[in-house]
């Protein structure tokens, strides 16, 4: 149970609405595809489930199919009459919200665990998957269909093109991987590029105990000269004995770090400002 295209242009036609590039819709209109992500989701019957950008409800009736009790966010207010048209039927919540400035700990209130299963829109899907894993531990599963160079930044590992500060974000709450690739075909309108579908897994906790602020300040002063040496990059912030300390190249560049070695650095850091003393 999902929408093909023509009846998501049927759908579009009824309501008086075409996709707005402003807000990144691109929908999806294919049934294999759409029930493929419910499969990798790995959702089961019963299980509280939140969807971020349900458009047209493609995914939505996928999910609820499976037995998920869906809470469905939509940002746009011209949409919401024809998604709760597709949903009417179903037990599916739909809430008109902004999800980067809507009340999660209100709204996941219901239930201590959820999974996110999305299409997300291109321009906030980084942003997005960040602060959720900063702010909002009740999401403790997501399946993400997003650009596909975000989706390998995502889930990019030390030492790739691909590796940067959401990599290493990601990294420090979850585990990511690429688990499949979606064509521009799939989607109304096509956009011009391929995506990805990424699972991200939250750790019990953190991958290491160092202070986030702290090793985040870090990552974004040496991520911030990439291409310099991190004696260079982070001259001033990190004493060269730190380096030594914590085991780390001072001629090492930004991305050959993974996310325990940025975490040593962190403490070393700690260490030695704790040893100078105040003043």
């Amino acid at each position: 149970m999902t929408l093909t295209r023509r009846e998501a242009v049927e759908l579009l036609e009824r309501h008086g609405l075409q996709p707005s590039r402003a807000l990144g819709q691109n929908f999806l209109v294919d049934p294999n595809t759409v029930r493929r992500i419910v499969r990798l989701a790995g959702v089961g019957r019963g299980e509280p489930v939140v969807e971020i950008g349900a458009g047209l409800g493609s995914l939505t009736l996928a999910l609820a199919e499976a037995g998920a009790q869906v809470t469905a966010i939509e940002i746009d207010r011209y949409l919401l009459p024809a998604l709760r048209e597709i949903t009417a039927p179903l037990a599916v919540t739909v809430v008109e919200a902004d999800a980067m400035t809507l009340d999660w700990a209100a709204l996941l209130a219901a239930h201590p665990r959820w999974s996110l299963v999305a299409n997300l829109p291109y321009n906030v899907a980084t942003p997005l998957v960040c602060d959720l894993l900063d702010e909002v531990p009740a999401i403790d599963r997501m399946l993400v269909m997003v650009q596909r160079e975000v989706g390998e930044r995502l889930a990019a590992a030390p030492g790739t093109s691909a590796y940067g500060i959401p990599s290493l974000k990601v990294a420090y709450w979850a585990t990511a991987t690429v688990v499949g690739r979606v064509p521009p075909t799939v989607f109304l309108p096509q956009p011009k590029v391929e995506s990805a579908l990424v699972r991200i897994e939250r750790r019990p906790t953190p991958a290491v105990a160092a202070d986030p602020e702290r090793l985040f300040a870090l990552v974004r002063a040496a991520f911030g000269q990439r291409r310099k040496m991190l004696r260079r990059s982070l001259a001033g912030v990190v004493a060269p004995g730190a380096f030594e300390q914590a085991a780390i190249r001072p001629e090492a560049r930004p991305e050959e770090l993974g996310i325990e070695a940025w975490g040593r650095l962190t403490d070393a850091v700690q260490h030695a400002e704790a040893a100078d003393g105040p003043g």
